[in-house]
């Protein structure tokens, strides 16, 4: 954490502009313009600015906006929960429909059907290289603005969910099912996978219990790590259909050059994917047998 203050202050600081500029304007007078930088703190060299962030944020400060005065930890409690909201739908819109794609896939392949495994993979490979915006802005008009299902954006109720938790959705989808294909087609190769089926058990029985069961590791591992990222890289999602979550909070401070909301949405982004990193690191045990009784021999 420490880290990347240090890392995200110095990268601010070293962009060209001048934060001062944006708030007065390029006509103001020197004198003004000094008197705003002490103000706000910028007239001090990188050491002392840093030096006086930190000690902010080791009192659980993350100081104030330059251009609202309001609270940033406030602010950034405010909308948190909003992306938490756009977090979960997509997740249950990917983890169904990234796994049933990745099992299907890998099925497919095991009995040799290439139309189907082609047209599946195809679909993967797609929402992994079409970028969000351009699926954003191609689903707004189809379905809000032509079909006028769903309302353009906004937050509210369901309705307004749906478009940016689908677009949030689509690379996660893509990129479970592709995990979930190659570690299905892995297991489906093991001797035990043989063995099961020369016992005679049911298909079914076979990949919920021994194929599927074994899997959930790398797939947990992936979703996991999708999560952060929904947290941290709904950025383009929330400013293009006008959610009020962290992601477009961020934007807005960017565009502004407001550094202390910059900053204040780094810092909780790092701490949300570390926290959600730990947490798929210690239920690894719970899910793999093995892990537990290497963890009590530890």
């Amino acid at each position: 954490m420490f880290a990347i203050t240090l890392f995200a202050f110095f990268l601010l600081k070293a962009l060209p502009g001048d934060p001062v500029l944006g708030l007065v304007g390029e006509r103001a007078g020197p004198e003004v313009i000094e008197r705003i930088r002490r103000e706000l703190g910028t007239d001090k060299g990188f050491a002392g600015q840093y030096a006086g962030y930190l000690k902010l944020l080791l009192k659980g400060d993350l100081g104030r906006s330059y251009y609202t005065n309001r609270d940033v930890l406030t602010e950034i409690s405010s909308k948190f929960p909003n992306t938490m909201i756009l977090a979960f739908a997509a997740m249950l819109v990917s983890v169904p429909l990234g796994i049933g794609l990745g099992f299907l896939s890998a099925l497919a392949a095991d009995k040799g059907s290439r139309f189907l495994e082609r047209s599946i993979d195809t679909i993967s490979i797609s929402g992994l290289s079409i970028p969000v915006f351009w699926s954003a802005i191609i689903i707004m008009m189809l379905l809000s603005l032509k079909l006028k299902l769903f309302p353009p954006s906004g937050t509210g109720d369901i309705r307004f969910l749906v478009l940016p938790a689908t677009v949030l959705a689509i690379p996660a989808t893509a990129t479970l099912a592709r995990v979930t294909k190659t570690t299905v087609i892995d297991i489906l190769r093991m001797p035990y996978i043989t063995t099961a089926r020369s016992k005679g058990l049911s298909l079914t029985r076979i990949n919920m219990v021994h194929v599927l069961r074994n899997a959930v590791i790398p797939i947990v591992t992936i979703i996991g790590l999708d999560f952060g990222s929904y947290l941290n890289g709904a950025v383009v999602t929330e400013t293009i259909f006008g959610w009020d979550g962290i992601g477009r909070f961020t934007m807005e401070g960017i565009i502004k050059r407001d550094y202390p909301v910059i900053m204040g949405c780094i810092i909780t982004g790092t701490l949300v994917f570390v926290v959600v990193n730990l947490f798929t690191d210690l239920i690894y045990q719970y899910l793999d047998p093995r892990i537990r009784l290497n963890v009590k021999k530890g």
